[in-house]
C-alpha cells in the first residue's frame, strides 16, 4: 500500500476491512483472547498494509493529513476485533506528543523507524498515582559537565545527558515497544513545569539499566501488552529531550487532545460489531414460529441502540474533522467526546446483551463468543488517555468560557462547515494551535440556535423542528445550570452531572450539522430518508438531556412508532445485507458477521 497519496475515509476504511475479511477469522481472534496471546500474525499484517503511516504526519514521510481517515480505519479494525486496535493504535498515541514538541530531526527519525514497524509506548503512568501526573515520581537527572541548551530551539543540546530512574506501569506495549516517549520529573516536585517528556530508544540502553515488569493479566483485551518498564540508571543523551525543559505536562495535555478524540473510533467499532453480531441473531432466532426481530420490544432495543451508534458516530466525526478546523477549541471537544462515547457504547451493549440472554456471556455457543469478548473489551476504553470523571472535570474547569460563548453566540462559521463535510480533505491540521484551554468555546454548541433558525428557514420536516426546538430549550436550561457551577480545584458531583449533559447536547449539535451539511448527498439512502436518523437519535438523546437536567422527557410524536419500526428495519436491513448500520458507516466485505 502506498505512503504517499491521500485517500477518504470510506475507500481506506474498505481496503482494510477487504483484508481482515479475507486473512482473519473469528474462530483466530477467539483463539488469541483464549489463550491470552499477543496478536503477533494479525499486527503484521496490519503493517504490511500500511496501517503505521496513517500515525505519521504527512510532512514526516506518512500518510496522516486526515484524522477523519484515521477514525475510519481504527473503527474499521475494532468492529472486527477491539483487541488488535488496541494493540496496534498504541503506536500513535506514543507518537503524539513527538510530533507537537519534537525537533525536525527526531521526527524524522522516529517517522522512519515507524514506517518500518517499530512500536511505540507512552509511558505516563506509574504505580499509585493513576491520573494524577503531577505526583509522578520517576526522575530524569542532568548528567555531564555541559548541560546547557545551544539555544536554537529545536530540542538539540551541546552535551551532557539525562539520568532516567523510575517506575511507569501499566503501560500498553512497555515490554514489546521499541520506543517509549517517557514523562518524567526534571524539576521541584508538585512544580507545574516540573515534568519533561524524553524519547527513549529500548536498544540504545545498558540492557541492566531498565527491566520489564511482568504483563498484566486483564479481564478483557487479553492479548495486549499491558505491562511496564523499571528503568534504574538508564543513561540517555542529551537530545532525548522533547521540547523544553519542564513543558512536559504541557506537551502531553495537547497531544491528549488527539488521542482522546480518536479513541471514540474503538467505542464506534465494538457497538457496531455487538449491533451486528445481536440483530444477526434476532433476526434468525425463530420462537414460536416467529423470528425475535419481530417481537416489539426488540425492535425497539435495535432501533435505540442503532440511534444511539448514530449518535456516538456523529460526535466522534465531528470531533475528528474539528482537529484539524476548530483545533484551537479541542480542549473542549477532545473531553466531550471522550466522555460520551464510551459511556454511550457500554450502554448500548449491555442493552444489546439483554437480547440475547445467556449467549452473550457464553464463549463457545454463538459466533465463536464473540459478543462476550467485545463486552469484556470495551469496558477498557473508558479509561484510556483519561477516565470519564478526568474528562468531565477537564470540561467542568471551562464552564465559564461555555456560558458566555453560549450567550453571546460565539462561532467559527468557516471552522463549523469543514467540520460538517463529512468526508471531504480538511486544512492541515496546526499543531501549534494546540490550547489547554479555549478561548472561544464551543462552536458546535453555541451555534445551535442560529442553525435551528437556519433549519426552520430551509424547510426542515416538521416533526424534526418540534426536536429542535426542545433542544434548544434544554441549552438554555443547561447553560443557566453551568452557570451556578462555582469554579474549584475539585468540582462538585453537581457539576460532573452537568458535564455528563454537555456531552449530550454536543453529540445533538453535532448530529444536526453533519445531517444538514449531508443529507443531499445520501438522499436515497434507507437510514437518511424522511430525516429517520437525525429524528431517532435526537430522540435518545433529548431523553436522556432531560432527564440530567430533572425535567420531563419531550413529548413523543405522533408517528413515534412508526420512527422505531423504520429504524430497527434499518438496522436489519444493513446486517442481512452488509451495508451501513449508521448514517456514516461502510459496509462489511463479507457476509461473516462476527
Amino acid at each position: 500500500m502506498s505512503t504517499t497519496a491521500p485517500a477518504s475515509a470510506a475507500a481506506v476504511a474498505g481496503e482494510l476491512d477487504a483484508l481482515l475479511a479475507e486473512r482473519l477469522t473469528p474462530a483466530l481472534l477467539a483463539a488469541l483472547d483464549r489463550d491470552e496471546e499477543f496478536p503477533a500474525g494479525p499486527l503484521a499484517l496490519l503493517d504490511a498494509f500500511g496501517l503505521p503511516a496513517h500515525y505519521v504526519p504527512a510532512e514526516h514521510g506518512g500518510r496522516l493529513t486526515d484524522h477523519e481517515v484515521l477514525l475510519g480505519l481504527w473503527r474499521t479494525l475494532a468492529r472486527r476485533d477491539l483487541t488488535l486496535a488496541v494493540a496496534h493504535g498504541k503506536t500513535y498515541l506514543g507518537t503524539a506528543p513527538v510530533w507537537i514538541a519534537g525537533s525536525e530531526r527526531q521526527c524524522r527519525e522516529l517517522a522512519g523507524r515507524v514506517l518500518g514497524g517499530a512500536r511505540v509506548a507512552w509511558a505516563l503512568s506509574e504505580p499509585g498515582h493513576g491520573a494524577d501526573l503531577l505526583a509522578n515520581e520517576a526522575t530524569a537527572v542532568r548528567t555531564g559537565s555541559d548541560g546547557e541548551r545551544d539555544g536554537s530551539g529545536d530540542g538539540e543540546s551541546n552535551g551532557g545527558g539525562w539520568r532516567l530512574d523510575g517506575t511507569k506501569w501499566p503501560i500498553n506495549n512497555a515490554t514489546r515497544g521499541s520506543h517509549l516517549t517517557v514523562l518524567a520529573r526534571t524539576g521541584e516536585p508538585g512544580h507545574p513545569r516540573a515534568h519533561s517528556l524524553l524519547l527513549v530508544d529500548k536498544a540504545a540502553l545498558d540492557p541492566a539499566a531498565h527491566r520489564p515488569l511482568p504483563k498484566a493479566r486483564t479481564h478483557g483485551i487479553r492479548g495486549v501488552d499491558i505491562s511496564g518498564i523499571e528503568f534504574t540508571g538508564a543513561v540517555l543523551p542529551a537530545d532525548a529531550l522533547l521540547g523544553a525543559e519542564g513543558t512536559g505536562t504541557e506537551t502531553v495535555l495537547r497531544a491528549l487532545q488527539l488521542t482522546r478524540t480518536m479513541c471514540a473510533a474503538l467505542s464506534l467499532g465494538a457497538g457496531e460489531h455487538a449491533l451486528r453480531l445481536t440483530a444477526g441473531f434476532a433476526a434468525e432466532r425463530i420462537i414460536q414460529q416467529k423470528p425475535l426481530a419481530d417481537r416489539a420490544h426488540v425492535r425497539a432495543v435495535l432501533a435505540r441502540c442503532g440511534a444511539l451508534l448514530a449518535a456516538t458516530e456523529a460526535a466522534a466525526i465531528t470531533g475528528a474533522r474539528s482537529a484539524h478546523a476548530l483545533t484551537g477549541e479541542l480542549s473542549v471537544v477532545s473531553a466531550v467526546v471522550k466522555g460520551l462515547a464510551p459511556t454511550l457504547v457500554d450502554g448500548v451493549i449491555g442493552e444489546l446483551a439483554e437480547l440475547l440472554g445467556s449467549r452473550s456471556f457464553l464463549t463457545g455457543v454463538h459466533a465463536d463468543g464473540a459478543f462476550q469478548k467485545v463486552w469484556r473489551d470495551h469496558q477498557i476504553v473508558a479509561v484510556f488517555d483519561g477516565s470519564t470523571p478526568v474528562n468531565r472535570n477537564a470540561l467542568a474547569h471551562q464552564f465559564p468560557r461555555l456560558v458566555r460563548s453560549f450567550a453571546a453566540g460565539t462561532a467559527d462559521a468557516a471552522g463549523l462547515a469543514e467540520a460538517a463535510a463529512a468526508g471531504t480533505p480538511p486544512r492541515p491540521l496546526d499543531r501549534t494551535a494546540l490550547a489547554l484551554l479555549s478561548r472561544t468555546g464551543c462552536s458546535t454548541v453555541q451555534s445551535l440556535p442560529a442553525l435551528a433558525a437556519e433549519l426552520a428557514a430551509d424547510g426542515a420536516p416538521e416533526p424534526l423542528l418540534d426536536q429542535v426546538r426542545d433542544l434548544v430549550g434544554l441549552a438554555d436550561e443547561l447553560h443557566w445550570r453551568l452557570a451556578e457551577v462555582r469554579p474549584a480545584a475539585h468540582p462538585e458531583h453537581e457539576a460532573y452531572e452537568l458535564a455528563a449533559g454537555y456531552e449530550l447536547l454536543y453529540a445533538a449539535a453535532a448530529a444536526l450539522r453533519l445531517w444538514h451539511a449531508n443529507r443531499a448527498g445520501h438522499r436515497d439512502e434507507p437510514l437518511w430518508q424522511d430525516a429517520l436518523w437525525i429524528r431517532a437519535a435526537l430522540r435518545e438523546l433529548l431523553g436522556r438531556l432531560a432527564a440530567r437536567l430533572d425535567r420531563e422527557a419531550p413529548a413523543a410524536a405522533a408517528d413515534d412508532d412508526l420512527l422505531t419500526d423504520r429504524m430497527a428495519a434499518a438496522v436489519l436491513r444493513g446486517v442481512r445485507e452488509h451495508t451501513p448500520v449508521t448514517p456514516f458507516g461502510t459496509p462489511l466485505a463479507t457476509e461473516d458477521q462476527s
